[in-house]
């Protein structure tokens, strides 16, 4: 059974359970009233006939309906009085005779009720002492018609409670179809993108209650996979392009090895040399794709990371690589973050500087701030928003190694621990390329 069946049963469940309830009590209450009626009238009405009012016994005929029994009468009463020696003597009313009981003969003082069947008709019977020596008065009530109001009571209850029962199955049938109906929606949509295909049907309005909520972060998944696959696609088809120009020198280097023997000392020194650099350069090409469509660093735990540690290790380790002079100028600011990917981020933005600048490089830290600040040629002004992009290099970086994706390591390393990236000159010539981290 679907979520829109069970809602509207348990709507008509509770429903029906109320419209029962209340049926249940409303007849209980009425019951008790009508009866807690008929014995105050039996009580009035043997005060009045022991005083002589006698004619209050008289029936005085009703309309008859089709099903009315034979004495339904307005004050179908009947009287009678039982002597102290226990003879029983009709008064008045019906002419019928009211079983007396040994504890009716025997009441000498108070009143006492009873239910009693007289041929086809039930009674409601109150046996009245009148004193000492006098005996007492027994007056009965045809209580057929009292039953049949009742009846009829219930009967009605029983299909207003029905009513209820169809009205709330009813009811919870199309308030669950307009719960479900995002719902479902949202199904269809889960089944398209599980298939492999893309989403035919547009996400459901979102609202304020669970389901709204549920279609917005829906939504939000929706769009971080399109994206996903946007940049997957755009990874694909740019390192393709960027894998084919190392490819092709290798290709032509591999053919003039074929002439090797004919080669002179300098060619081939020349050659190898070339085939050692392509071959770094490809390694290194293929390591930052690995990083950048993995994420491998998204899995690094976060912990507190005073920024000048991981500086410090970056600006050994580009030293080491390229015998430059580089400066750390570092606070002990201290951030929640990733300290390799921390590390990769300014590695990358050193390298890029020793790259282009053959001047002092200086890293600077300063309040979750990170900049690398040289003296190489700067950066034009059409080049600054686009070098964190993936494999861009700007006219003047064409002809030097270098993928192109450095930069954009260092973009997702600055977003994954809240920050931005930036990239301008520098005053007095040179850049600024850096990245901040949030704090907290």
């Amino acid at each position: 059974m679907n979520l829109r069946g069970k809602l509207a049963i348990a709507f008509a469940a509770v429903g029906g359970g109320a419209a029962v309830l209340v049926g249940v009590l409303g007849y209980h209450t009425a019951s008790q009233r009508i009866s807690a009626e008929l014995d105050r009238s039996l009580l009035s009405t043997a005060a009045q006939v022991s005083a002589g009012a006698v004619q209050l016994l008289a029936p005085s005929p009703l309309t008859r309906r089709p099903g009315d029994d034979d004495h339904d009468e307005a004050q179908p009463m009947v009287a009678q009085s039982i002597a102290p020696d226990g003879t029983v003597r009709h008064v008045g009313g019906r002419p019928v005779a009211l079983p007396v009981s040994a504890a009716d003969r025997e009441l000498s003082s108070g009143t006492r009720y009873a239910d009693a069947t007289v041929g086809p008709d039930d009674y409601r019977v109150l046996t009245v002492a009148l004193g000492p020596g006098r005996g007492a008065l027994q007056l009965g009530i045809d209580v057929d018609e009292t039953r049949h109001v009742l009846g009829d009571l219930a009967e009605r209850m029983t299909w207003v409670s029905l009513a209820v029962l169809a009205g709330a199955a009813l009811a919870g049938w199309l308030l669950a179809r307009q719960i479900t109906l995002r719902l479902v929606r949202l199904t269809r949509l889960t089944e398209e993108v599980s298939a492999g295909s893309r989403p035919g049907l547009g996400v459901p309005d979102r609202g304020r209650d669970e389901v709204g909520r549920l279609t917005a972060s829906f939504a939000g998944m929706l769009d971080r996979l399109a994206r996903a696959r946007e940049d997957q696609e755009r990874l694909v088809q740019d390192a393709a392009h960027e894998l084919r120009t190392p490819l092709t020198s290798l290709r032509t280097n591999a053919s003039v090895l074929r002439r090797f023997g004919e080669l002179s000392p300098d060619a081939r020194n020349r050659l190898l040399a070339d085939v050692d650099g392509e071959t770094r350069e490809l390694t290194h090409l293929v390591t930052e794709l690995v990083e950048l469509a993995t994420g491998q660093y998204d899995d690094e735990p976060v912990a507190p990371v005073e920024l000048s540690e991981p500086a410090e290790r970056a600006a050994a380790r580009v030293r080491r690589r390229s015998g430059r002079a580089i400066a750390v100028d570092a606070d002990s600011t201290t951030v929640p973050g990733r300290p390799k990917a921390l590390e990769r981020a300014m590695t990358n933005l050193l390298e890029n500087a020793v790259k282009f600048s053959s001047g002092p490089v200086e890293l600077r830290v300063r309040d979750g701030q990170v900049e690398v600040l040289d003296r190489g040629p700067g950066i034009a002004d059409e080049d600054a928003g686009r070098v964190f992009d993936r494999f861009y290099r700007a006219d003047g970086a064409r002809a030097l190694p270098g993928s192109g994706l450095g930069l954009s390591i260092v973009r997702e390393v600055a977003h994954s621990h809240g920050g931005e990236v930036f990239a301008g000159p520098r005053d007095g010539g040179g850049a600024v390329v850096g990245f901040t981290v949030a704090l907290t």
